[in-house]
């Protein structure tokens, strides 16, 4: 009960909530008004290149002058300074900021257009010219982006008398070591100048533009577009939703992960009355439109405190500038004004508080009700094997389904389609080879962990590798299971990221070092219902929430291919049906064989029947619940696509299901969601320390000190697991306090080119009788060498990788076993036959009236 009230003392203390608001505040103004002008960021400095301005207003017969200054406002200065000159005058180009510099492409000074490009770096004050390949012809008024480290020119005019506008689509690639400018497949529709153009989600958008013709007068006349295209480097062009008005030679910027924000823009509507209306000219709109690359829909996302048009959209200093511009007709303006995107945090209220402090409150009592029949290591590791086989394939169920899956797959469905489905229909085919071949030498050695068996087929090398392997990678993953969900409901929700990782980890930690392994198993059971029944109302009210309900999901999935599965072509980079197929098969194959975390719950059952039935009841478990999260993901999509103002920019793409259920379910609702996303946390989370701790005392402990007594066996358990516990919280604290993910990413990636060669040697001793210890050892390491090389050399798709890694170790620790003398070892206690004729001689005496022997080694 302390733990209760302590729990809702936190949740005062540490909830937080903010207003969603697009505010916008005014920076110093630029010495001069002016339009037209290029942008950028160098060295933290906010560089505003060129430009121009009107002397007097148009209509009074004032005249159109070129600006080639370069004004630089430097972080926390009250005022622009001059940073330098350009050799000439230069406007309505378009500057790109890069890791190295401001890149200035084309432009013109009124005279004429140039095709010149050129680098900008501002250090100490000063700017550094660095000339770069010029544009294969001379343009300006064109839209230009960065697409990963291409340039994409889209759009533009010849020369300033052109009567027609360009339909050319330039890239040129800064990684290669003399770039080249690329003429691309040109843009579908009509040629345009001052397009929108942005980048976002691996793609290049071209959005709006003016075409040109001939006048009565000779002079070119505009025609404002509002049609809109996205081109893929891979896939070239497609036609997306249409902007809801021309937005022609507005700002705009990418922002998130999936939106584009397009600021102001000429509609045309008074494009012939300029010298009508003069300074009664209401200005351009002040309207901000938001593109959502993945429900392709457009919504009005506020508006701007000044209309600018012909100027930049930069990101600076996590704020979005915009300065300058032309802010009607023959004006321009000096003002600088950004924008800053609050995160909304919806809200978590007293009700949902009491829904996931309740099952917290459950949890805690399960561990502490086990904590009493856990007197000696059998009771703690294996549960004293009386494990109901229905509650091991729930455990084992929990222990693979993860937060962040829980979070991440209906995300993925909602972004893409349904062709991850491959990979849970592999589980249930993982699990025949799983009970047939590997489960009978699990359970008739009567071991503890995994990696013992490598020792009696191999050496003791070859455990040690085995039980370090996984001990290193599981102790890694602590963390992430605990940082990464959290950091998703603390991005849209009132939860604080600190307090969800110490709520996981704290109470997780104890109720596994008090209950062991049946504490493990039996909260297991209870957060699967848990998160499952969560899955299912976070689905129902998706479907509920979406005008036309359950079948305006289906119609809407069939129309946008959201149902697609199978991707038929031999393409090994790409999600091909063979390359989910295979790979996943693989995939899945290690942690049900090699994962102490999984086999341990084989072993918690009284026989190798109950514990085959354990797995069958995962399996079966895989298909309908990977339905429901497929599901809710495009559920979720129709949901947006009906309703894209709903969609919080700040979040992401991974996150919006974590979104959804915070902002949009009820009170109550969402507490019940969010214990699901804790259970699923917190279900990886104790099976991942309690088998950790499992190896290091059976597997170093035991094995090295063979007469330690139970008792202090089972003391140094708890300790590591409570060890264990403190030090993958602060780790997942120091995360999310020092941003330092990224570094876990590499150690998680290094530590997974080690998960296929380990596979590879539990295959080498079950299905070989050749292999020997120091030619499993050579396997593993030509598996890691082999993968480190597919990884950083080639763009094989990763579920391959799997195969590559178990297939290599495999065959190559064969070879090498053949070749490398070595002493041969006895597998007369590990041979299992098939007839049931003979047992193994090292098997409990139960083991020996069991006549359903299955596996087998040769």
């Amino acid at each position: 009960m302390k733990a209760f009230i302590i729990f809702f003392l936190l949740c005062a203390v540490f909830t937080a909530h903010a207003a969603d608001r697009l505010q916008w505040r005014e920076l110093p103004a630029l010495p001069q008004a002016t339009g037209g002008q290029m942008a950028g960021v160098s060295n933290g400095a906010l560089l505003v290149i060129g430009g121009s301005y009107f002397n007097v207003p148009v209509w009074d017969g004032g005249t159109k002058r070129w600006l080639d200054t370069v004004y630089a406002l430097e972080s926390g200065a009250k005022e622009w300074r001059l940073a330098g000159r350009l050799k000439h005058s230069l406007a309505y180009g378009v500057g790109i900021t890069t890791d190295d510099g401001v890149i200035v492409i084309g432009g013109s000074d009124g005279q004429q257009h140039y095709a010149e490009v050129f680098k900008l770096l501002y250090v100490n004050g000063k700017l550094e010219k660095t000339a770069l390949p010029a544009l294969p012809q001379s343009s300006a008024n064109f839209g230009a982006t960065l697409l990963g480290n291409t340039i994409y020119v889209a759009g533009g005019q010849r020369e300033p008398t052109s009567t027609e506008a360009m339909k050319t689509l330039w890239s040129l690639d800064l990684n290669e070591g003399a770039p080249k400018w690329k003429t691309l497949a040109p843009l579908p529709g009509a040629g345009r100048i001052l397009p929108v153009v942005a980048t976002q989600d691996g793609a290049v958008f071209v959005i709006s533009g003016a075409e040109l013709s001939v006048g009565a007068d000779g002079k070119s006349v505009r025609r404002y577009l509002n049609d809109c295209w996205r081109y893929h480097p891979v896939k070239g062009w497609s036609r997306i939703a249409d902007a809801p008005r021309a937005v022609v030679a507005a700002p705009a910027i990418h922002y998130g992960q999936s939106h584009i924000f397009v600021f102001s823009g000429d509609d045309g509507a008074n494009a012939q009355r300029v010298f009508e209306l003069k300074d009664n000219h209401p200005g351009f709109s002040r309207d901000v439109f938001a593109y959502h690359t993945i429900t392709n829909t457009w919504t009005k996302f506020g508006a701007l405190s000044a209309s600018m048009v012909t100027t930049a959209a930069v990101p600076w200093q996590g704020e979005i500038v915009i300065p300058g511009g032309e802010d009607r007709p023959g004006h321009r303006t000096a003002n600088v004004i950004n924008a800053q995107l609050r995160t909304e945090k919806a809200s978590f209220g007293w009700l949902d508080y009491t829904v996931l402090g309740a099952y917290l409150l459950a949890t805690m009592l399960v561990g502490f009700y086990f904590s009493a029949k856990g007197k000696t290591t059998e009771d703690f590791f294996l549960g004293g094997r009386r494990v109901p086989w229905w509650a091991a394939g729930l455990s084992i169920y929990g222990t693979q389904l993860s937060a962040l899956t829980y979070l991440a797959v209906p995300a993925k469905t909602y972004a893409e389609d349904w062709t991850y489905l491959l990979s849970n229909i592999c589980i249930v085919l993982v699990a025949p080879v799983v009970v047939y071949f590997y489960l009978p030498f699990y359970r008739r050695l009567n071991i503890t962990t995994a990696y013992e068996y490598l020792e009696r087929r191999f050496n003791l090398a070859v455990r040690l590798f085995g039980s370090s392997s996984f001990i290193i990678l599981q102790a890694g993953r602590l963390a992430i299971v605990l940082f990464l969900p959290a950091l998703a409901l603390a991005a849209v929700s009132g939860l604080n990221i600190y307090l969800c990782i110490l709520l996981m980890g704290l109470l997780t930690t104890i109720y596994t070092m008090e209950g062991g392994i049946e504490a493990v198993v039996w909260t297991d059971v209870v957060q699967v219902v848990v998160l499952l029944g969560g899955a299912l109302v976070a689905l129902a009210m998706l479907i509920h929430g979406v005008d036309g309900g359950f079948a305006q999901v289906i119609a809407t999935g069939r129309a946008t291919s959201k149902f697609h599965i199978f991707n038929w072509t031999r393409d090994a980079t790409t999600t091909a049906v063979w390359v989910m197929l295979v790979g996943n098969l693989f995939v899945h194959l290690i942690p049900y064989t090699t994962d102490q975390a999984v086999v341990q719950k084989y072993l918690t059952t009284r026989d190798e029947r109950e514990a085959a039935n354990g797995i069958w009841t995962n399996a079966a478990l895989t298909i309908p619940t990977a339905l429901i999260f497929f599901s809710a993901g495009t559920a979720l999509y129709t949901f947006y696509q009906s309703h894209p103002a709903r969609l919080n920019p700040a979040v992401p793409t991974d996150a919006t299901f974590a979104w959804f259920i915070a902002d949009q379910l009820p009170s109550g609702v969402a507490g019940l969601v969010v214990a699901g996303v804790f259970a699923a946390a917190m279900s990886t989370l104790s099976s991942s320390m309690n088998s950790i701790a499992t190896a290091l005392v059976t597997d170093f402990y035991a094995r090295f000190t063979p007469h330690a007594t139970d008792e202090s066996k089972m003391k140094l358990a708890r300790r590591l697991t409570l060890l264990l516990g403190v030090v993958g919280t602060l780790v997942a604290v120091l995360m999310a306090a020092f941003e330092i993910k990224s570094l876990w990413d590499v150690f998680l990636q290094v530590m997974g080119l080690f998960g296929g060669g380990l596979a590879g040697v539990f295959a080498l001793g079950i299905f070989t009788r050749r292999a020997h210890g120091r030619g499993a050892l050579v396997g593993v390491i030509a598996s890691a060498i082999l993968l480190f090389l597919i990884q950083r050399y080639t763009r094989v798709h990763f579920f391959l990788y799997a195969p590559v890694g178990v297939l290599t170790c495999l065959f190559t620790g064969y070879l090498a076993s053949l070749l490398i003398p070595s002493a041969r070892r006895s597998l007369e206690g590990l041979t299992i036959y098939t007839a049931g004729s003979r047992v193994n001689s090292e098997c409990s005496p139960s083991v020996a009236s069991d006549k359903s022997t299955k596996g087998f080694s040769r």
